[in-house]
C-alpha cells in the first residue's frame, strides 16, 4: 500500500496530474489519507511472524493489483495508462520477489527477521517518495 499512498499524495499535492483521468479519484483530498493508514497498518503488520509470506495468492494477487493502480496512474500523468499499468505489474511482480529474496538474505544475516523487515519498510518508503518525486 506504500506505492498508492505515495501516488495518492502525489496527484493530490499537485506534483502529477490525473484529474481528468479514470484514476482521478487517487487525487482526491480523502484518498491520500486513507491509503497512509492501509500502508502503516501494512507495515506494521509486516513486522508479526504470523503475517503469511508476500508470494501466497491473496498476498501476491494484492501487490499485483496495487502495483498495476500506481504504475497505471503514473502512465496516466504522462498519457499511457495502459503501459503504466503494465510497467506497474511487472514491477509489483519484481518487487515481490526481489523483495522476499533479499529480506531472506539481509535476515539470514542479522541471525533475526526484523532489521530485515525494518531496512525493506524504509527502502519502501524512501523509494516511493523518491520516485514520486522523480516523476512530478
Amino acid at each position: 500500500m506504500t506505492a498508492p499512498a505515495a501516488i495518492a499524495w502525489a496527484a493530490s499535492l499537485g506534483w502529477i496530474d490525473i484529474s481528468q483521468t479514470p484514476l482521478a479519484f487517487m487525487g482526491y483530498r480523502w484518498t491520500p489519507w486513507i491509503l497512509s493508514v492501509l500502508a502503516i497498518g501494512e507495515l506494521i503488520s509486516d513486522q508479526l511472524p504470523s503475517t503469511p509470506s508476500r508470494k501466497v495468492p491473496v498476498q501476491f494477487g494484492t501487490r499485483i493489483v496495487t502495483g498495476g493502480l500506481s504504475g497505471a496512474a503514473i502512465g496516466a500523468a504522462g498519457g499511457s495508462l495502459v503501459l503504466g499499468l503494465v510497467a506497474g505489474i511487472i514491477g509489483a511482480v519484481i518487487g515481490t520477489y526481489g523483495g522476499a529474496t533479499v529480506r531472506a538474505r539481509l535476515a539470514a544475516s542479522f541471525g533475526r527477521d526484523l532489521p530485515a523487515a525494518l531496512i525493506e519498510d524504509v527502502i519502501a518508503v524512501g523509494g516511493a517518495l523518491l520516485f514520486v518525486s522523480a516523476v512530478s
